[in-house]
């Protein structure tokens, strides 16, 4: 079996994910932004948030509320230690013309969801999500990046198309169509994330669409074969016989 992502799978399959708790995602992310400025509960709320790729991989309904879970901020202190480790060095890694902190970046990816879903210290979580995401680097990559390209080829049309003329109100009917775009992104984006966690720790990657395989045209029928014609020679050779035959009887 092909232990490789197939990013229009995952992308499908993380969509379909997204739509199952699509509502829900909404109203995390909303509570989550008006209580981000209250201190302390911001550190279990982001924990918790990094922890829903984990949820929805298992199939679970998120329940908005979970994010005020005094249990996110148990192991806060570890949770900065991670932090620390990870965007340190992958900020040592862009000063090296950008592509190692770019491949870290991919690489430590999963590590804040294995930290908060396996209950893993900092360092066992950056080395599991590199090992989970070796040789799917590029694929992750590709499927999270097409996401978040689509939305920017949207809200680019929206804006243009509504921004013609500079009228106030098209522009704000145009402000109005992008944040239900952004607002509809973010919980596929999440989903598409939840659909890479499922398959890196399962083991179980999904197929290719398959192809529409070709209509088989019905075979023709082949023409009856002719009867065989008799040799004109043995004709010839038959007609002398039958006169002597007739001269011996007279």
């Amino acid at each position: 079996m092909d232990k490789k992502l197939n990013v229009i799978a995952t992308i499908k399959d993380g969509v379909a994910i997204a739509l199952v708790n699509y509502l829900s995602l909404v109203a995390a992310a909303a509570l989550y932004v008006i209580t981000l400025w209250i201190p302390y509960l911001n550190v279990g709320t982001t924990i918790a948030m990094c922890s829903l790729p984990a949820e929805m991989a298992k199939g679970n309904i998120v329940n908005p509320l979970f994010i005020f879970k005094g249990e996110y901020r148990r192991n806060m202190g570890e949770f900065f230690i991670l932090m620390s480790l990870m965007y340190g060095a992958i900020g040592v890694g862009f000063m090296f013309m950008g592509i190692p902190g770019f491949v870290l970046s991919v690489a430590w990816s999963f590590a804040a969801v294995l930290f908060v879903d396996k209950g893993l210290n900092a360092l066992e979580a950056l080395r599991e999500s590199n090992r989970l995401t070796y040789g799917n680097k590029w694929r992750i990559f590709g499927a999270e990046f097409l996401v978040a390209l689509a939305l920017c080829i949207a809200v680019g049309i929206v804006s243009a198309l509504f921004g013609i003329g500079n009228h106030a109100w098209l522009e704000t009917i145009g402000a109005i169509i992008n944040l239900i775009l952004i607002v509809f992104a973010v919980p596929a984006i999440y989903g598409v994330e939840a659909s890479i966690y499922k398959q890196l720790t399962s083991g179980k990657f999904l197929a290719a669409p398959a192809a529409e395989a070709p209509v088989a045209e019905a075979p023709k029928a082949k023409p009856a074969p002719e009867a065989p014609k008799a040799p004109k020679a043995q004709a010839k050779k038959a007609a002398p016989k039958a006169k002597s035959s007739k001269a011996e009887k007279k």
